[in-house]
């Protein structure tokens, strides 16, 4: 079967992983691939929130946030998707509770009115919600 259109939104919600590798930042990026040797249009996006939402941190953000002096090791694979063209969106309430501010967000990424809004309107407009 080839996929014609495809609108997709990830709920980035909780933490998952396979080792290191987040679940769905991978699926994004299998997601995108695929897309892209089918010819499938369509959009992805993918949606950061809650304990999830510190990895699109900028590296000086993530490290005062993690109490670490690692540096992102999120921000290649986010701007890998975004070369891919995933759109990458950061929770408003989240970045609020934070306090973190759009200085704080890797390059290109989005800061949106809050996560569950944002979702359910995605929803609305035909995208299919994948939660990882």
């Amino acid at each position: 079967m080839i996929l014609k259109h495809a609108n997709v939104v990830f709920n980035m919600d909780h933490l998952a992983f396979a080792g290191d590798l987040p679940f769905g930042m991978n699926y994004m990026h299998l997601l995108a691939d695929r897309m892209k040797k089918m010819g499938t249009t369509g959009k992805i996006i993918g949606v950061f929130h809650d304990p999830a939402a510190y990895m699109t941190l900028s590296d000086k953000a993530y490290d005062a946030a993690r109490h670490v002096k690692t540096d992102n090791p999120y921000a290649p694979l986010i701007a890998g998707l975004q070369k891919q063209g995933v759109q990458i969106e950061e929770c408003a309430v989240s970045v609020k509770a934070h306090h973190w501010g759009n200085a704080n967000l890797l390059p290109g990424v989005l800061v949106n009115s809050g996560a569950v809004g944002r979702i359910i309107q995605l929803v609305q407009e035909g995208y299919v919600q994948i939660q990882p």
